[in-house]
């Protein structure tokens, strides 16, 4: 095939192609919405102290290895979200850090680990549900079994939480599963087990939005108190002071909402987190495929049509080689 004929095949086929979406129109659907009784982690960058203890007891209960970046150093000092790591404490500095939780001349933590997003794009681009969301739970979780490694969730999170194990013999993905496996014995996420300030609170995402609300209907620098480990567990509360927190609850609408909600008194851009549209990528991207795969009609008249021109411009045996009768 020469190259005329290969341009006008191309061209042959995106028409083809472009008929075939016609033929299937879009299902298209809306964000999906949160189940009833989801769970969720509500993290508080005001009330974080930065001693990484929901780091050290995630690698414990999830039997990941130490990671260190520190020269010198014995114990584990992973900076970021990796195959070996599900849950990391980041640092914001500006100025000389003069006061906590301000922006200028200050510093900030943050908690970096899944998101567990209402409508995940992970679980949308997996072609072999090796991404799950629980129906009943809402959280995101991972099936190492069923997973071919084709990463395509590290490409669809828009949080960069899914790692792969680039530097095993049998690599898999790693990302917190909000420590389902610890769920059967009446236990909860180890990172709110063990957070001394409160900073990471686990509970139902109804009992944290209402913690939510609380929190930003206090005047700066009132009396309050603070739960601790689970809401809605044992009592766990002390005595504080209310934070100024900036106007924003991140995760609330990002993305079609997550259920790891976070509250802070400096912008979550200069924290790390990106400004993102408030629906998911999830129904955008099915509403596309759902168009071209539909039926498998768009599939089959590009099928059809690349056989019809190979045909038409492949010539016989005997026109190739001549008469030899």
């Amino acid at each position: 095939m020469d190259r005329r004929t290969f341009f006008k095949s191309s061209l042959a086929g995106g028409a083809a192609l472009a008929v075939g979406a016609a033929s299937c129109p879009a299902q298209a659907r809306g964000t999906n919405t949160l189940p009833p009784e989801a769970l969720g982690l509500l993290f508080d960058s005001t009330l974080c102290v930065g001693c990484k203890a929901c780091v050290a007891a995630c690698k414990e209960v999830n039997g990941m290895p130490v990671e260190n970046f520190t020269k010198d150093a014995y114990w584990d000092t992973p900076l970021d979200l990796s195959g070996k790591t599900l849950n990391v404490i980041k640092v914001y500095r500006d100025g000389d850090m003069a006061a906590k939780d301000r922006e200028e001349n200050g510093f900030a933590f943050i908690k970096k680990s899944c998101m567990h997003c209402v409508d995940p794009s992970c679980v949308s681009a997996c072609p072999v549900s090796a991404m799950r969301k629980d129906a009943k739970t809402g959280i995101v979780t991972y099936d190492k079994d069923a997973c071919i490694g084709c990463r395509y969730c590290v490409a669809a999170c828009p949080f960069g939480v899914p790692r792969f194990t680039y530097d095993s013999a049998t690599p898999q993905i790693s990302k917190c599963q909000l420590c389902v496996h610890r769920h059967k014995d009446g236990k909860y996420a180890a990172c709110a087990e063990v957070c001394p300030t409160g900073a990471t609170l686990y509970g139902t995402v109804a009992d944290i939005r209402k913690e939510i609300a609380r929190r930003r209907a206090l005047k700066p620098g009132e009396q309050t108190s603070f739960p601790r480990g689970k809401l809605g567990g044992k009592d766990q509360s002390y005595p504080g002071v209310a934070a100024k927190y900036i106007d924003h609850v991140y995760g609330e609408t990002e993305f079609g909402g997550t259920q790891m909600m976070m509250l802070s008194g400096v912008s979550f851009q200069k924290l790390g987190y990106s400004n993102l549209p408030p629906n998911s990528d999830a129904a955008s991207s099915e509403t596309l495929q759902h168009t071209l795969y539909g039926g498998l009609i768009a599939p089959i008249v590009v099928l059809g049509a690349l056989t019809f021109i190979a045909k038409r411009n492949v010539k016989p045996d005997n026109e190739e080689g001549g008469n030899h009768g």
